[in-house]
């Protein structure tokens, strides 16, 4: 047999082999789809999700042909569950499915019925626990997160935690303590004007112990505001 002769008998021999691991892959990968899900596995962020989702999930999926149930619909279903962000799902051989969940980690209230994540994104979900709320535009969820982080930091040594972060339409930051003390931050980058107040609260405290209004809007100082003395208590009146 001629050289160009094995040359072709050798190509004609691996596109054999090529077709024929392609069409056993085929084969079982079609098996494979045909096999009804036995069973769901749920890893990573449980904690937050409902069982009782989880289980109702699980039993609408269990019992149907993997082909059936597509990786990406599933995914799609798991994510319009509360509290999960984000989620993968694997077929595990032979007839388990694995989904690996992504949960949000709680950081604000945003209205009655959603709340804000530590990455920013607004989503529903129910919490009892306390949490301090956002007052601002949707858009800006992300930035008032941000934000957040480094004034709860920034007013530590006030002793007293962040309540409600508040960003006008204008860009105005407002922040108001648990103490009940509102701070004027104003537009812009206000660190250097937090810190300097910050840095004079012990001596502001001990000079006006009822302040409950700060504006930190000047170049150079603050202005503040105390609450109103209580009115002394009418005498009685004496019977004649």
């Amino acid at each position: 047999m001629s050289p160009r002769a094995v040359q072709i008998v050798r190509a004609a021999a691996g596109m054999l082999a090529v077709i024929v691991l392609a069409g056993g892959g085929w084969l079982g990968w079609d098996t494979l789809g045909r096999r009804p899900i036995a069973a769901v596995r749920f890893t990573g962020d449980t904690a937050r999700v409902a069982a009782a989702d989880l289980d109702r999930l699980a039993a609408s999926l269990k019992g149907r042909e993997a082909r059936e149930a597509p990786l990406e619909s599933v995914r799609e279903a798991v994510r319009r569950l509360p509290w999960v962000r984000d989620c993968s799902v694997r077929l595990h051989f032979p007839d388990t499915l694995v989904v690996r969940l992504e949960a949000h980690a709680p950081l604000a209230r945003w209205d009655e019925t959603r709340l804000v994540s530590a990455r920013g994104e607004i989503f529903a979900a129910t919490y009892e626990a306390p949490l301090p709320r956002f007052e601002g535009p949707a858009e800006a969820a992300a930035e008032m997160a941000r934000a957040y982080v480094a004034i709860a930091q920034a007013i530590g040594p006030m002793q007293s935690p962040l309540a409600k972060l508040g960003l006008s339409r204008r860009r105005a930051w407002q922040a108001t303590l648990a103490s009940g003390l509102t701070l004027e931050l104003g537009r812009g980058d206000f660190d250097a004007r937090l810190a300097r107040f910050v840095a004079m609260w012990p001596s502001v405290l001990a000079s006006a112990p009822t302040v409950t209004h700060a504006d930190l809007r000047y170049a150079n100082g603050f202005a503040i505001r105390e609450s109103a003395p209580p009115k002394p208590a009418a005498a009685p009146r004496r019977k004649a």
